[in-house]
């Protein structure tokens, strides 16, 4: 077993507590948070041992799992990096991308694993979605959240629309051309809505938009591809995918949707499919696999360098959000 301790213990933490209590390749030690009232709650539902700094839990343990404000994430990275543990550390990475590459030399330096907690790769909406994207030339992501003061600390891009820069990275395998956006803020001292064009050297274009201040939940990404279309929504845990190839329209079926193209240009049929959805828990299977990349010597599913990419992305769309303003 791998001895394994949380830093943090806030309500992404307990998550956290949780499902690593359900790994049994995992042994969790115990726990490490500064507020009293927090950490005996924490204790008592999960018969946890409370360390009395983060210093004696680093030393305690194999792997570290950082779920800390993303302010003190630097901090408590470099002291395990230098303390040569593992560690998971929620998104995003750290504040800023020169803190990120300073982490990825403690990185290098340790010789230890890192993950990265960007859970929306784990969706299982994504998963059965990801086979069917193939060089997708538009992507449109729409990330809205009902107002919540937690994660006000950081503009909206940090809090919520990094999870689609990072899905947008992980699936587009070309540099960035360009990146312009635009945000406001409406209820907190950073930007509550922001939208953002990324565009690729490859000729993609990714349109994401995200707000905290909407009525209504939504997670939502399309792809759009030669000959497909694949929706994936992240909150609802569903996934369609439409794809077209040629047809001769006098062979169709009488149920067959067809779409005739025009004159001398020929047909395509339709086909709509819902690939099933496994029922799994994202943030249990993201530390599984964590383990497993430990165990077996592999690269984590999500790395350091990935975090650093869609922190750097981050703040590309951060200053072109500061620089509208000031032209406003």
């Amino acid at each position: 077993m791998i001895k394994i301790g949380v830093l943090g213990v806030g309500h992404l933490g307990k998550i956290h507590v949780n499902c690593i209590k359900q790994i049994k390749e995992f042994e969790l030690i115990g726990f490490y948070d500064p507020n009293d009232d927090n950490a005996k709650k924490v204790s008592e539902d999960f018969n946890l041992p409370r360390f009395d700094d983060i210093e004696s839990l680093i030393k305690s343990v194999d792997v570290v799992d950082i779920v800390t404000p993303t302010l003190s994430h630097f901090a408590c990275a470099s002291k395990a990096l230098k303390s040569f543990k593992h560690v998971f550390i929620e998104k995003p990475i750290v504040t800023t991308p020169e803190e990120a590459r300073k982490l990825i030399e403690l990185a290098k330096e340790a010789n230890v694993k890192v993950q990265v907690g960007h859970v929306e790769r784990f969706n299982p909406a994504f998963i059965a979605a990801r086979p069917f994207i193939n060089k997708p030339m538009f992507i449109e992501s729409h990330r809205l959240a009902m107002f919540n003061p937690r994660g006000t600390d950081v503009p909206v891009i940090l809090d919520l629309m990094i999870h689609d820069i990072d899905i947008v990275l992980s699936v587009v395998n070309s540099p960035i051309k360009r990146v312009n956006a635009s945000g406001i803020k409406v209820v907190s001292d950073t930007p509550d809505i922001a939208n953002a064009r990324i565009e690729f050297d490859n000729g993609c274009i990714a349109n994401l938009t995200a707000s905290r201040i909407s009525l209504k939940n939504m997670r939502k990404s399309r792809f759009f591809q030669k000959d497909a279309y694949i929706s994936v929504d992240f909150l609802k845990k569903v996934t369609e995918v439409v794809t077209m190839k040629d047809v001769n329209p006098e062979q169709a079926g009488p149920f067959d949707l067809i779409l005739n193209l025009g004159e001398n240009k020929g047909s395509k049929q339709i086909l709509i499919t819902k690939p099933e959805v496994a029922e799994i828990n994202a943030i249990k299977s993201e530390l599984e696999s964590f383990y497993f990349s430990i165990k077996e010597n592999t690269t984590p599913s999500v790395t350091i360098n990935d975090g650093y990419y869609a922190l750097d992305v981050a703040y590309q769309i951060i200053d072109k959000v500061n620089h509208a303003a000031g032209n406003l």
